[in-house]
């Protein structure tokens, strides 16, 4: 499978998403604020990062450009927030994709399979999110 970037200030919202990327077979590599996403994208080369807009140290917007001017990246780059005007400023920096918070856990790992070519079966995305429902999150599904 595919190597995975989430850069997220939010311990919830990191641990869900790996939870359901990792059981849908990713490798996937955490980073806690926008610095530590910079360095981490550098050292792993990931094939997808998922990126928080609002973090302490770095904004999402500057690990985003940070990661698009490391030698020309095109990998793919999955913007989350629940500001409003985000789609249009991330797109302009080179976001290819965003997703409004609350977002469910489900919507992502479907699209990161699509974009890496990797079809799962909505019923095996289904049991990847209901076993993450499981460890007692809330507020992300």
């Amino acid at each position: 499978m595919a190597k995975v970037l989430v850069v997220d200030d939010d311990p919830s919202i990191r641990q869900l998403l790996s939870d359901v990327l990792e059981l849908d077979g990713h490798e996937v590599h955490v980073a806690v604020d926008g610095a530590d996403g910079v360095q981490a994208y550098a050292n792993l080369r990931p094939d997808f990062v998922v990126l928080d807009v609002m973090m302490p140290r770095l904004d999402g917007y500057e690990v985003l450009r940070r990661i698009r001017t490391a030698e020309e990246s095109t990998v793919p780059v999955l913007l989350l927030s629940a500001a409003p005007d985000c789609a249009a400023r991330g797109r302009e920096i080179g976001a290819s994709y965003y997703l409004a918070k609350p977002f469910t856990a489900d919507e992502v790992l479907y699209l990161i399979d699509g974009v890496l070519g990797h079809e799962t079966p909505m019923a095996d995305v289904r049991a990847a999110v209901d076993v993450a429902r499981g460890r007692g999150y809330s507020g992300y599904t």
